[in-house]
């Protein structure tokens, strides 16, 4: 997800009363539930940098040695503060126990989150470099950010006026809760419809379906299927008649999945870039271009906007560029 959305489930955890388990309880939740992202910085590495991102720091070692890391930190800043004597006076007092408690579950969050989309995160790495996904929120999900952004502040205002704050906090986590439990039966019925439609369409037995989640639409989905060497997209509206479809609701025509040119294989040997494509795409196909050159692509992506951003191009000869 977005780190709006990951700051705004670390700050929604302190709100369900959380924050009170130690002095700088809610900044420690709010820094743990981004600090994953820490391996952003792999950016850097262009397209290599599909093999980088949500694997190590996302996964079991880094859930135990990342909240150590910034407990410690944030103890260290706690009396550095105290050392200057710039520490708020009304600061609760630093629990290091509860305060590495906090972080644990602030950190845990991140991966949590992250696999809701389809994007894909690493969850066992190092130890496995399995690919899991949600398929369930869209990695920027506006309906998300005004159930948690009203429901803290909800929380907050009852906070000031001395009301039962930490009952609000806990009504907003509930409703986020079933908003993205809601979202998972709408990816599967998705599924299960795209599927049935494939083969009454084409007689065409999917081997795989992915539903992917679209911007404001939750009640839509772009689903991507693929089998018998051929792949297909349509975009379905689950709540039809109720709610209106934002996106059209396309349906593509099957079209070769293209994989088998054995230049794709040879050029994933020689060629980072394409290696790294490779390893961190789910759905990919192949189109030859008009000069002789194959285009990769992943079907998650494969529509204008993001084609750019996650495709590799191997040269009509086959080396490296």
């Amino acid at each position: 997800m977005d780190n709006l959305t990951h700051s705004l489930i670390g700050a929604a955890l302190g709100q369900t009363g959380l924050k009170k388990l130690s002095g700088l309880g809610m900044p420690t939740l709010i820094i743990a539930a981004n600090i994953p992202d820490i391996d952003a910085a792999c950016s850097v590495y262009g397209i290599q940098s599909l093999e980088m991102r949500r694997g190590l720091t996302h996964g079991p070692i880094a859930m135990l040695v990342l909240p150590v890391l910034l407990t410690g930190l944030m103890i260290a800043f706690d009396r550095w503060q105290a050392r200057r004597g710039k520490r708020p006076e009304a600061r609760a007092p630093v629990r290091p126990w509860q305060l590495l408690l906090l972080a644990v579950i602030g950190t845990l969050s991140h991966p949590a989150f992250d696999w809701l989309n389809s994007y894909g995160i690493r969850l066992l790495e190092p130890f496995s470099s399995h690919w899991f996904y949600g398929d369930s929120i869209f990695i920027i999900d506006v309906w998300m950010w005004a159930m948690l952004i009203g429901g803290i502040f909800w929380s907050r205002r009852a906070e000031r006026r001395g009301g039962d704050w930490r009952r609000r906090g806990g009504i907003v986590v509930v409703a986020v809760s079933a908003y993205i439990l809601g979202n998972g039966v709408l990816t599967g019925l998705a599924e299960a419809r795209t599927a049935e439609r494939v083969w009454t369409e084409h007689g065409i037995a999917p081997e795989l379906v992915v539903a992917n989640p679209v911007p404001i639409a939750f009640w839509q989905r772009e689903t991507m299927w693929r089998g018998e060497g051929q792949r297909g997209r349509r975009v379905i509206n689950l709540a039809e008649g109720m709610l209106p479809s934002i996106f059209a609701l396309e349906v593509e025509a099957p079209a070769p999945i293209g994989m088998d040119d054995p230049r794709i294989a040879v050029a994933a040997e020689r060629d980072p870039d394409v290696r790294a494509f490779l390893f961190w795409s789910r759905m990919p196909f192949a189109e030859r271009q008009p000069d002789g050159s194959i285009m990769v692509w992943d079907q998650r992506f494969g529509h204008d906007v993001a084609r750019g951003q996650f495709s590799v191009r191997i040269p009509p000869d086959g080396a490296v560029e």
